[in-house]
This record gives structure tokens, sequence and C-alpha cells, in this order.
């Protein structure tokens, strides 16, 4: 047990409170992993916390959970969640219970947690209280609710998001029961905020095997269905991904995809790395197929030009409704923009890697040198796992990554900004009153591969821009 947990629990104990390590931490130990966090619950009430907290000179932190019960205790530079046994009864509110009282029971406290493989405690000993089949669960890798699953999503909503978060990090198979339940509590999604999906999903994305989740997301309908968002004092309701929801019923050409295009999609998200921009690229790449104007059917013969294109439309209002960070913005619809131009490049020989380039670095759609590599990068694993996610036997994806390599090296050598040339202090000093425009003039020219980015040449060439300047 880690070292600070088991010296909360022995403290409590010796002021004479039961304590146990609870959730998620014990749920990771009995799987063999390094628990992440370390939660705790007692039978001492919020103040009885603080005192004993108090006494043994811990800090305590308040975090807004106290009348929840929930108190941090920071215990040698490492913050712990300690809570009180309770009991809970919901409202109105899709997430927060309406009255909380507490308790001197750990299994009353267990019955009202989510899902049984996160109802466990664990005490100093090693000793594991297991009331509701979490053990099993777990042998038989699978995700079982506590007691009736419609009534604890009824409860908290987020939890049908924790079920797919749940499948996707554990990779275990959802109780039918739980999936039969799922639908009957859509109607309280509408009250829960985009932050707290927005969270459970990414959370999703970056999980060892996202697909299992994903699959449950689309395929149960929680994904089209709608949530709020508060912005400058006013509650908007929005559409979650929406975006998915035809995939599953999307067949594609047998030539080139073993699977329709939902399955495709997650297989491609599956073998992507754990990075949140390429797993939302890879998950949003192929989203416009099958839609009017894309999809096209002569004969056998199925199409979907310009789904680049359009899906990277759909994946930038998607980052923007769901308020995504700037560079999620970015890079994810430029992404799903250019994934078939980068295998376009794989199998075309005669194509201009380093044009293609430099016309990038030039329109600064990425702000810096190192921006434009990553981008590359991010490309790179996109594409990769695009044909990875095909099925096709004998696929290979040597010619991707050996083109990614060389788009990286020539991204190196193509400065986005004045301040990646290899000036020196002569430069600024001779280009005098026309310095700001000079220094533009000789990005330009060495984006275009007129001028190499080499200090010597800069000078030559900023002497001679200078001159005729002056002759003009």
């Amino acid at each position: 047990m880690d070292k600070g947990a088991l010296a909360l629990i022995r403290a409590f104990r010796k002021n004479g409170f039961e304590t146990y390590a609870v959730g998620g931490c014990v749920r990771d130990l009995l799987l063999g992993k390094v628990p992440h966090d370390w939660d705790l619950a007692t039978a001492a009430d919020p103040q009885e916390i603080s005192d004993v907290a108090a006494r043994q000179g811990w800090k305590i932190f308040d975090g807004g959970g106290k009348r929840f019960g929930v108190l941090q205790i920071l215990v040698e530079e490492k913050k712990y969640e300690v809570a009180s046994f309770r009991r809970e009864v919901y409202g109105k509110d899709s997430h927060r219970p309406d009255h909380v009282w507490f308790t001197r029971s750990l299994e009353e406290d267990l019955a009202r947690r989510d899902f049984t493989v996160n109802a466990m405690a664990l005490d100093e000993r090693g000793v594991v209280y297991d009331y509701f089949g979490g053990q099993d669960d777990l042998d038989r890798r699978r995700l079982r609710t506590v007691g009736d699953p419609v009534l604890r999503f009824q409860e908290d909503a987020l939890r049908l998001f924790r079920a797919c978060r749940f499948a996707g990090q554990l990779d275990f198979i959802p109780d039918k029961k739980l999936l039969e339940a799922m639908p009957l509590a859509f109607y309280r999604v509408s009250g829960l905020a985009l932050e707290r999906i927005k969270k459970e999903i990414n959370r999703l994305l970056l999980a060892e095997y996202p697909a299992k989740g994903l699959d449950i997301l689309v395929r149960s309908g929680l994904s089209d269905q709608w949530c709020r968002k508060s912005k400058e004092g006013r509650t908007e309701e929005i559409m979650i991904l929406p975006e998915l929801s035809h995939l599953p019923n999307t067949p594609q050409m047998k030539m080139y995809h073993r699977f329709n295009a939902w399955y495709h999609t997650l297989a491609v998200v599956n073998a992507s790395p754990p990075d949140l921009t390429v797993r939302w690229a890879a998950l949003l790449h192929d989203a416009a197929k099958g839609l009017p104007g894309i999809r096209r059917v002569e004969g056998t013969v199925l199409t979907d030009y310009g789904h680049d294109r359009a899906g990277a439309v759909s994946a930038e209002a998607l980052m923007k409704r769901w308020d995504m960070t700037s560079p999620l913005i970015c890079h994810v619809p430029w992404l799903v923009a250019n994934h078939m131009k980068f295998h376009y490049f794989v199998n075309h020989q005669e194509a201009d890697p380093e044009r293609w380039i430099r016309r990038i670095a030039m329109s600064r759609i990425f702000q810096t040198q190192m921006e434009l590599k990553r981008a590359f990068w991010e490309l790179t694993e996109l594409c990769t796992a695009d044909v990875i996610g095909c099925g096709q036997e004998n696929s290979s994806t040597s010619a991707h990554i050996e083109l990614g390599r060389c788009l990286r090296d020539i991204a190196c050598s193509v400065p986005v900004r004045v301040q990646e040339l290899s000036l020196d202090r002569r430069v600024p000093k001779i280009l005098g009153d026309y310095v700001s425009e000079g220094m533009k003039n000789l990005l330009h020219r060495v984006q275009m591969g007129e001028l190499p980015n080499e200090s010597e040449a800069l000078y030559r060439a900023a002497l001679h821009y200078v001159r005729r300047r002056q002759e003009s």
C-alpha cells in the first residue's frame, strides 16, 4: 500500500475511525497495476476528519467537496482524497446528489457507488471488503453496476459516460443489463455540463482499448444526446457527437476495406498512439463518409471523394463546439483534411513533398517550425494507423513511416517565422529603416527555397535588398 495512504489509515484508526482505501486504487491493485491515485473512505465525519488531520499536522483542502463529506489532505507533499462514509439521494441535478447524510457503515458507503469493480475496500492488513461481487467481475472482465443499473444511471447520468470509459480502460465487456439500462437514462444527459462529458471522452480516447468504449458510446445512441454548455452567463444546449451516428451503417468497398466505416474508424483509433490530437483525428478522419453529397454509388462501386475536406469542416465545428484548446482546434481539422494527401504522396513518387511543406510554412497554419514538425509526426501516425485499420492482409506501413521521416526532416529546414532565420547581428543593422519588411522578405525567400537559411547568405541577401530599396 502507498506509504501516505497507510499513514492516513493508521492515524484515523488510532483515533477510533474505520478507514479503508477504496475505489479505483483497490481495483488496480487487484489487476496487478500501480494505482495513480489513492482515495480513502472513513467512518469519521468531515469535522472529525479535519480534527484528526490537524492533530497530525497535515494540511487540509476543501476543494468544494466538504458538504459531500470529501476533503483533501496533504501528506508528504502528496494529496489524498478522504471521504466520510455516506448515503445520498439524487434529484433534479443530473450529476450531484440533492441530499447527503453520513453513516458509520462501510457497506452502505460502497452500495452507493457506480460499478462493482469500483465498490471494493482495502484495509491496512491487505484484507479486501467486497460486498457486491467486484472480484468476480474482475476475473470475468465484466462491467456491472452496483445494484439496479437503471437506478444507478438515472441517479447520475455521468455514469453512462464512465461506463464507456471503463470499458475502454479495462478492456471489459459491459453486462447485458447495463447496456439495456443505458437508454432509459438518456433523458438525464441534457442536465450534464459539457466539461464533464468532455473530460470522460478525452480520457476514453487515451485509454488502452478506446474502441470498446467508443462502440458503446455510439451504438447505444449516447453520442446523439444533448448536454449543456455555459458561456458568458448563458446556458446553451449542444449535441454531443452526432458526427459519428451514421458510420455504423456505412459500408465500404471490400477491395480496399475489410470493415464498414465505423469498425474501420475504431480499428484506426486503436492502432494510433495514445496522443489526444492523433486519437481525435483518427476518430473523425472518415466521419464524412456516407454523407449526402459525398457518398456516390455507381453500380457496385462506392466512392467518397471529398470526404477529407468535408470531414475537416465538420471536425473544426466540433472542436469549436466543445471549446477545445487552440492546438486541437488547429491540428485535428488539418489532419483530417490532409490524410488522403499523405496517402497520395506515398503512392506517387512524382509528388513534391518539399513544395508541400514550403506552402504550409508560408500559410502560417502553424506558428513555429517545431509545431510544423509535430503536425507531420501526427499525420504520419494517423495515416499509418489508417493503413492498419483497413484490415487488409500483407499491407505495409513502411512507406508511410519513411515518408513521415522525410517530411519531418524537411520541416526542420523550413522556417515558419522570422525568429527561426539563421541571422547574425549584421542583418538587422544593415536593414536599418527597412528591418520589418526586409525580414519578411528574407523569410519568404527562404520559405520559397530561393535562399538557404544560412547566416552569410542571409547577410548578402539583406545587403542586396537594401540597395534595391535605395535605388527605387
